[in-house]
């Protein structure tokens, strides 16, 4: 299973999931090797390929980004005996990525551009091989659903989710190819596959035909600056940016599967009500693609008049867990999600949180917030009411989505991330 830490046995599921039963634990990724009484540790040497992590602002400063930055600098800890080299862009490094930095990391940064999506992808497919070769690694982790054709090494492949396979005409015609190619293929080549909830693993299973038994289910986990902040520090926070009265929070790239136009329908009937004249909805995350219809409804529907819905563009990550304690509400209606970290997020702040019945959604909201129809405006804009005049059902949901958050931790995924290897290093 994946990282949720289980209340009742306390221990990572992957860990005891018979990951050791190819050999011996000796034939790990710690070698021992007796000779006149001594012992000599042979080191693994890993690569990640860690070109989406992202240092600037743009829109992959999101989950992805997120993702890959707790990989690299968690994983390498987990597995102290073992090298560990993390690809990178040539944009510059953050301050926040140097302290957090493990000493058995290095970085390898590119020369090119690889924020640019076409040199991103030529050169994992030309570049990353003759560097993997170059650095002699035992074990390559490709994060982002796409492999290299030729690798010198086994490759651990991640899949966040098969939106593209789901939602086609969400994606424009030549990404949604690519994806579904290299997709498909790097899945059916990989040493071995992870996937970031069950849903994405009964997804793999049945769109690209991989066996159950190739892909390990590790759930993200959750960063402990997202924690209910000091009451007078989100006054401070709503005073700087002009929040007088109460907040309808969504963050997420705007891009069509995260169903935003139907929240913005919800919305009008709740900023046409006199009782929450003083509600505002407040949108955050960065343009994706085929987003215009978003900004045709706030038009069409007379929102833009009220100025009653704010966009905020991409949210820094110093004010995200200020933003999720600002708001009354967390409305998450993407219709596809392969994990979904910002209810979870939310959720760790202490704020209620609505979210689609779809996809991976129920696995991280579970029994702690509302899951609706992702279709039905009147169920969206009743339960928004509902959480904002109820302070009592708005507490209970927030005392629940704290306990549900507490499941899930970084420092989980970097273990089971690492039995994974194990597992494929002892093969």
């Amino acid at each position: 299973m994946g990282c949720v830490k289980r209340a009742k046995d306390g221990y990572c599921p992957a860990a005891a999931e018979g990951l050791a039963t190819r050999g011996s634990r000796a034939a790990f990724a710690l070698i021992w090797l007796c000779r006149a009484g001594s012992a000599i540790i042979v080191r693994m040497r890993i690569g990640i390929n860690a070109h989406l992590l992202a240092f600037t602002s743009n829109y992959r400063q999101a989950g992805l980004s997120r993702h890959i930055y707790e990989l690299v600098t968690r994983v390498p800890g987990v597995l102290p005996q073992d090298n560990f080299t993390a690809f990178v862009g040539n944009s510059p490094v953050s301050g926040e990525f140097i302290a957090a930095k493990p000493p058995n990391l290095r970085l390898s940064r590119s020369r090119f551009p690889t924020v640019r999506a076409p040199v991103r992808i030529a050169w994992e497919q030309l570049a990353l091989p003759f560097a993997a070769a170059q650095k002699k690694l035992d074990l390559l982790h490709c994060p982002v659903n796409v492999r290299p054709f030729i690798s010198p090494c086994p490759v651990v492949v991640t899949i966040h989710d098969l939106a593209f396979l789901r939602y086609p005409g969400s994606f424009h015609p030549a990404k949604r190819l690519y994806l579904t190619a290299m997709t498909g293929w790097s899945a059916r080549h990989a040493a071995h596959l992870i996937a970031v909830s069950e849903a994405t693993r009964r997804d793999i299973t049945n769109l690209l035909g991989v066996p159950f038994a190739k892909v390990t289910t590790v759930y993200n986990g959750v960063g402990t600056q997202f924690m209910p902040m000091p009451q007078g520090e989100v006054e401070r926070f709503r005073r700087e940016k002009s929040l007088p009265g109460r907040v309808v929070f969504y963050v997420g790239t705007l891009e069509p599967r995260k169903n935003i136009a139907l929240l913005l329908r919800a919305f009008k009937s709740i900023a046409e009500d006199a009782a929450f004249q003083d509600v505002t909805l407040v949108i955050g995350g960065g343009k994706g693609w085929y987003y215009d219809e978003i900004f045709a409804t706030v038009e069409q529907s007379g929102l833009a008049a009220t100025r009653r819905v704010r966009f905020l563009g991409r949210v820094p990550d110093e004010e995200l867990p200020l933003w999720y304690n600002t708001a009354s509400v967390f409305a998450y209606p993407s219709r596809y999600e392969g994990f979904g970290l910002p209810p979870l997020e939310a959720m760790a702040c202490g704020t209620p949180v609505i979210a689609a019945d779809t996809s991976a959604l129920p696995e991280v909201v579970g029994d702690a917030g509302f899951l609706l129809d992702p279709d039905d405006v009147s169920a969206w804009s009743g339960t928004i009411r509902l959480l904002l005049s109820n302070q009592e059902v708005a507490g209970q949901m927030s005392a629940q989505g704290l306990a549900q958050a507490s499941k899930f931790s970084w420092e989980c995924t970097a273990r089971e991330t690492a039995e994974v290897y194990k597992r494929v290093l002892s093969s």
